[in-house]
């Protein structure tokens, strides 16, 4: 268990807490934990380079750890009315899927690697982006248009975008099973 990996698991542990917080109407402590999550992201993976920390767990980790918070997120601030459920079905309906069709390529034998691509880059820096500024405008009461609206578009492009080209991707590779 190395640094980075303590704080990964440290990142994750805040899930339930910062869903406890938006279900409560701490939007303040919602938005205070949100960023303690990003900045111990920064750290654990400038430790993991900067020191030659980096393990496969924590190549396992750290991106769940993203995502978990990140679905979390977005799933209870739909729950809570504060970012649209269309969009929330999105966002989730893409990790899914590319999820399912990682387990199915391991289930045919043919494991896909995974390798991001820069458009989910930008679309995680989007989610991140309009997550932070919902729960600063909930949290300190102001009015986030037009910013959310553009964030939200962002969101919506790069989600699209990115499971598109992951699918194509996946479709290229799984056409290469020999059915015999």
């Amino acid at each position: 268990m190395s640094i980075p990996n303590i704080i990964t698991l440290g990142r994750i542990l805040l899930v339930p807490v910062i869903v406890w917080a938006i279900a409560s109407n701490q939007m303040e402590i919602a938005f205070a934990i949100f960023i303690i999550a990003g900045v111990s992201d920064a750290i654990d993976g400038f430790l993991a380079k900067r020191f030659n920390m980096a393990s496969e767990l924590g190549a396992l980790l750290d991106p769940l750890a993203d995502k978990a918070l990140l679905v979390s997120i977005y799933v209870a601030l739909g729950i809570w009315g504060a970012v649209p459920r269309w969009l929330v079905i999105l966002v989730v309906s893409r990790d899914i899927m590319i999820v399912s069709a990682v387990i199915v390529s391991w289930l045919f034998g043919k494991p896909i690697p995974m390798k991001p691509l820069m458009v989910s880059k930008l679309n995680t820096v989007a989610q991140v982006a309009f997550a932070a500024l919902v729960l600063a405008a909930l949290g300190f009461g102001f009015n986030p248009t037009p910013y959310d609206l553009i964030l939200m578009g962002f969101v919506t492009v790069f989600t699209l975008v990115s499971v598109s080209l992951y699918l194509v991707e996946w479709v290229r590779h799984m056409s290469t099973i020999d059915v015999t």
